[in-house]
Order: structure tokens, then sequence, then C-alpha cells
């Protein structure tokens, strides 16, 4: 779901599977069909990308290595990918840590010391210590949700967000809605 809409996504992965079904079928369809398929997500020119990590995991008995180093090193997959087959294939709490969840984090507690989120080791540590509890699932969505749905980049739900009892900037903006 890299830079896409989760809607976008749920429109097109049913006949997507259906078309490829495992990694020797992405493996074993042309160039072209795999870019076709993904066009409508706007993310085609990452087909040979896709198709490089099918051509490995299909090596690999499409078995996803269970180490972290290992699944960092497949084709395409950065830091946030890798938290993400952590966590839905191997049950570890790692953090979706995007934009949405830095906002939340950062809106909450303190600002991030770095422009890029994969790097500031403030923002990483806090993004793990949140998710590190019962359901680093839930947690996960939860975060998705409440900054795709009140905390917003341009005029955040502040008064209707369930975080805004604790949250400094939800503080904030209830003061300036009183003054």
């Amino acid at each position: 779901m890299q830079r896409t809409r989760a809607e976008s996504v749920a429109r097109i992965f049913p006949s997507f599977v259906t078309e490829y079904p495992s990694w020797k079928a992405i493996d074993s369809a042309s160039l072209e069909d795999i870019e076709e398929a993904i066009r409508p997500l706007g993310i085609h020119r990452r087909a040979l990308t896709l198709k490089h990590l099918a051509r490995e995991l299909v090596s690999l008995r499409e078995e996803i290595p269970l180490d972290r180093t290992r699944i960092e090193a497949l084709p395409g997959v950065g830091q946030y990918v890798a938290n993400a087959i952590e966590l839905f294939a191997f049950h570890r709490p790692r953090p979706l840590l995007d934009t949405n969840m830095a906002r939340i984090i950062e809106r909450y507690i303190k600002p991030r010391n770095l422009a890029d989120i994969r790097h500031d080791p403030w923002l990483q540590e806090a993004s793990h210590y949140l998710v590190n509890r019962d359901n680093p699932r839930t947690l996960n969505w939860a975060c998705l949700d409440v900054g795709a749905l009140y905390c917003k980049p341009r005029n955040p739900a502040c008064m209707s967000c369930p975080l805004r009892r604790g949250c400094r900037h939800g503080a904030k903006v209830v003061q300036t809605v009183s003054s």
C-alpha cells in the first residue's frame, strides 16, 4: 500500500490474488501483465521490483526469511514493509510507522528531531514502544484510522478525536476554541 489509498488497493486486490495466487505466478507472468495489473494503483513502475521480489522468493521456496536483515535484503523491502512482514507474518510487535503514525506521536507527545521518519531515533523508539502491547496489529490499525479520520495534516478534527484528552496538540486547539 505504499503511496496508495486503501480503497484503491481493496478494489484491485481480489482480482490480483486470483490472477497471481503465488510468488511463482508473479514470477512467471510477463512484466507488461504485472504493470497492467497494478496500474490502477499508480505504481506500475514498481512492477519490475515486484518481479525481482517474486523471483527471489521463488528461489527461497516462497518462504519469507525469518531474520530481519534477510527480510530487508529482499528487493523493494525497506523499513516499513519489513515491519509489516514481521507484524503480519510473524506476529512480532512492529510499528507501521508512516506519516500518519508519526503525526499522531508528534502531536500527542513531542515533535521529532529529523525530517525523515525512518532515521529519527526518538520517533523510531516511540513507535516501537507504542505497539509493544498485547495486540500490536490492532494498535497499528487504530493509528492508521485515527490519522485518516481525525489527526489529519490540515484541519485536524481534534474536538472529536478519541485521543484529545491527553494530546498536546489537541489541548492547544481546545484552548484556542474556548478563548
